[in-house]
């Protein structure tokens, strides 16, 4: 059994990594199609709020503001997307359960500490397996098909602001889009789009149909996870009701830890605070 975790040790770790093991990447195909999809409807958006609401819109102000907007709320969903999907969630490495490893880690004969048996890891606190990603996660929230990751310690602030960004993104379109409607019926479909009324009904009741549902699953999806970090408990443990083990933070220390300390970058995709080193290299891939 030692030699088996020495070998998972020592084999270079490339399962859920891409270019040459530098980026983290979930080889599931229904992630993927999940997540190609997410892309595929934001294009679809920008593409009916640009060419079929803005464009053709007569007031340039209304224009070139809601343009401005809408491109920046989708940019900036699509790179928290790209985080969030591409950012190790937390893994724990494989075949860490050995006996020199748990010297290391300073746990004395007879001492109880908890261990992975699907991928031979010793498992930090508050860390659960995950069959899709097939690693332990630290902080594992839930796993995602439409990130095509799991949401755990290092990428949770990327998956809050994609929720929060696609939600704005939405409730914008909605907005557009019937106000849009209105604009068209007034001047009874007269030079109010680029394309036959047909077409443009069919685009635009497309667009308020896709955003009403990602406005609604963001919104919840969103508020679960800000409840999440509000009272320190993943998803998981509030799902299992497992007791609490660790020691709770406060309110404002738990978003800290998520987002780091308070500025604007808390709203950008680009930036991850400065987490504290972990008690041990061991827990780090």
């Amino acid at each position: 059994m030692e030699y088996e975790y020495m070998l998972m040790r020592n084999e270079k770790e490339t399962q859920n990594r891409c270019c040459g093991g530098r980026v983290w990447c979930v080889q599931d195909i229904c992630g993927i199609i999940c997540a190609v999809l997410t892309w595929s409807l934001i294009l679809y958006a920008e593409f009916v709020v640009t060419m079929v609401i803005l464009l053709p819109h007569p007031y340039k102000a209304y224009r070139y503001i809601n343009f401005i907007i809408f491109n920046m709320g989708s940019f900036l969903a699509f790179a928290s997307h790209l985080r969030t999907m591409l950012s190790d969630p937390g893994a724990v490495p494989k075949g860490n359960a050995t006996k020199e490893m748990i010297q290391q880690l300073g746990y004395q004969e007879g001492q109880v500490f908890f261990k992975c048996p699907k991928c031979c890891s010793i498992k930090p606190e508050r860390a659960h397996h995950c069959s899709v990603c097939q690693r332990c996660i630290r902080k594992m929230d839930h796993h995602c098909p439409w990130i095509n990751n799991c949401v755990g310690e290092n990428n949770q602030k990327f998956f809050v602001l994609f929720t929060f960004y696609i939600a704005f993104i939405s409730i914008h379109s909605i907005f557009l889009a019937v106000n849009q409607f209105c604009m068209c019926i007034k001047n009874e479909w007269r030079e109010c789009s680029n394309y036959s009324p047909p077409a443009t009904v069919i685009l635009l009741l497309f667009l308020i149909l896709e955003a009403l549902l990602f406005a609604v699953f963001t919104m919840i999806m969103l508020g679960t996870q800000l409840n999440a970090i509000w009272t320190d408990e993943t998803g998981i443990e509030q799902l299992k009701k497992e007791e609490a083990r660790w020691v709770k933070k406060s309110r404002w220390k738990s978003f800290q830890a998520v987002f780091g300390q308070f500025s604007l970058a808390w709203f950008s995709p680009f930036t991850q605070p400065l987490r504290a080193k972990h008690e041990n290299y061991l827990y780090s891939v």
